[in-house]
């Protein structure tokens, strides 16, 4: 599936971390150890388990939360993390959010969402849920969506620092590496490219 004649656009695959800001705090607020996450929500998690219904329908609600996490990542990640605002301050930005990662995709302190990130974002889907779904039917389905965050976050940290040996593992791994070095404007899809077959965005190779 390679193809020489398209350009490779990583910088380094170096483990240490760069620097991106000039004062301490911001620089401590961009970095987290991948484990911080699970240490943050899967006590949420367990909350909202604890408080769902005990009906089937809530087996129903935390599935559908887990599928709509991997409509939201894919949308984050094309729309969001790869748009670049104009001007050099939009340049800034994206390098912040996301482009620092494609230019340093091993970094072992920036590959999971930083709380500084992740809280805001997490905050903000709750509440759309709970407006959309109401109680008691927001606790499974916010939980799923969570496990779905929490999946898409260790698989990310994975793909970058560990060896898969199981074939479809390896087949998920191979999609996100091919967004790190040779396509990054298509294979959006991280913790699976279902999104990128259904909206087109599936690596093109010349034949």
């Amino acid at each position: 599936m390679s193809d020489t004649s398209i350009k490779k656009t990583f910088v380094s695959n170096s483990q240490e971390s760069s620097r991106m800001f000039e004062h301490d705090w911001q620089e401590v607020l961009s970095k987290v150890h991948f484990t911080i996450p699970l240490v943050l929500y899967l006590p949420i998690v367990g909350t909202c388990l604890w408080f769902a219904p005990a009906k089937w329908v809530s087996a129903g609600l935390f599935l559908g939360g887990l599928f709509c996490w991997t409509f939201v990542e894919y949308v984050l990640h094309r729309f969001l993390f790869h748009w670049t605002p104009p001007g050099r301050i939009g340049a800034r930005l994206h390098f912040i959010f996301h482009g620092v990662h494609h230019d340093y995709p091993n970094d072992r302190l920036r590959l999971v969402l930083p709380p500084a990130i992740s809280i805001p974002l997490a905050t903000l889907f709750y509440v759309i849920f709970y407006l959309l779904l109401g109680k008691p039917a927001v606790f499974p389905f916010y939980a799923g969506f969570l496990i779905g965050y929490l999946c898409y976050d260790m698989m990310h940290y994975s793909m970058h620092h560990l060896n898969w040996k199981n074939p479809l593992w390896q087949r998920i791994k191979q999609h996100h590496m091919l967004h790190h070095y040779q396509q990054p404007e298509r294979g959006f899809g991280v913790s699976n490219p279902l999104w990128d077959y259904v909206f087109n965005t599936t690596f093109r190779f010349k034949k």
